[in-house]
């Protein structure tokens, strides 16, 4: 229950007012987690999303003040693991929003989970940046429990890019419509060894290729004859360039398949998408890793020139 102010569902209409909040607590608390109106937007369409279930705007009048959002998982392997992102305008901090936040969260969990895993164990996954004490106290004050990190990577495309390394018998070609599903493919198959990953289906496949921020002209396949071996989908978010001041390349997704692995093809796609980038008047390139990749893709992407630019903390509770 949030106490002492109007509380509803979000709704398309609220997406001016969801950014403006979103912008006082990123610049609050020096995260690089930027969205437009329209990314905002663009949100209500994901298919795991139940915004009119699953969502809660927290007004002080007119004011969005804080948020809720869920999402439900595509499956349930073997625990259902939901995802709950929010936050309190700075200005409202102290009050006990967040932990109101996070009860919400918790209540309204479980209704969403028994409609589509009814019978199967739930968990709620929340996150907040490493070093803000006051939300990392939270979560520890909540039971909620670490268990894992995220490294936010940026590189300085002005700095010299070497020479694509393309292996003997690979070829690296630009994305087209025509190749979506091979991009799906490789994805799921490069992600299936990933820590909470599950296949991405289709529809939402589709949803994230629709994006205003994809960048069909700066994403990239490899295939070994006519087999997908690798594959690089970038991004680029315009509020984001227009808040710092850089043109960011954001490298959204960058994976290989088993048998790509260890051959530099995913080494060959970063530098082909950064010197592509540069060229086009690109200043940086920013990337999110997991801290524990048992693909050592942190040390692949410090190899590529990425340095740390923030660090995330991914907390859980088990809630039945």
């Amino acid at each position: 229950m949030i106490m002492g102010f109007d509380r509803r569902p979000l709704t398309p209409g609220d997406a001016r007012e969801w950014a403006a909040l979103l912008t006082a607590i990123q610049e609050a608390d020096r995260s690089d987690e930027y969205a437009s109106e329209q990314d905002l937007q663009e949100a209500f369409d994901q298919p795991d999303q139940d915004f009119a279930s699953g969502s809660i705007a927290v007004c002080d009048g007119r004011t969005m003040v804080a948020y809720g959002v869920l999402t439900r998982r595509s499956v349930a392997e073997a625990v259902h693991n939901m995802r709950h992102e929010g936050g309190v305008h700075p200005s409202y901090r102290g009050r006990g929003l967040g932990g109101q936040l996070l009860d919400w969260a918790e209540q309204t969990a479980v209704p969403l989970h028994d409609d589509r895993f009814p019978g199967r164990p739930l968990s709620l996954s929340s996150g907040c940046l490493s070093r803000n004490a006051g939300a990392v106290a939270l979560h520890e004050q909540r039971r909620y429990h670490p268990v894992r990190r995220f490294h936010t990577m940026v590189r300085d495309l002005s700095a010299a890019i070497p020479e694509a390394v393309i292996p003997a018998g690979v070829e690296v070609i630009g994305y087209t419509p025509e190749k979506t599903e091979d991009a799906l493919l490789v994805r799921n198959e490069a992600f299936r060894d990933h820590w909470e990953s599950t296949e991405t289906s289709t529809q939402s496949w589709e949803h994230f290729l629709a994006s205003t921020a994809f960048r069909p002209g700066l994403s990239f396949l490899a295939y070994e004859g006519s087999e997908p071996l690798g594959m690089l989908i970038s991004r680029e978010y315009d509020v984001y360039n227009t808040k710092t001041g850089h043109r960011d390349l954001h490298i959204a997704l960058v994976g290989t398949r088993a048998a790509g692995r260890k051959r530099g093809i995913a080494t060959a796609l970063l530098v082909t998408a950064m010197s592509a980038a540069r060229a086009d008047g690109y200043d940086q390139a920013s990337l999110g890793v997991d801290v524990y990749s048992l693909t050592g893709a942190v040390r692949l992407y410090e190899r590529a020139g990425f340095t740390v630019a923030l660090t995330w903390t991914a907390y859980r509770k088990q809630l039945t």
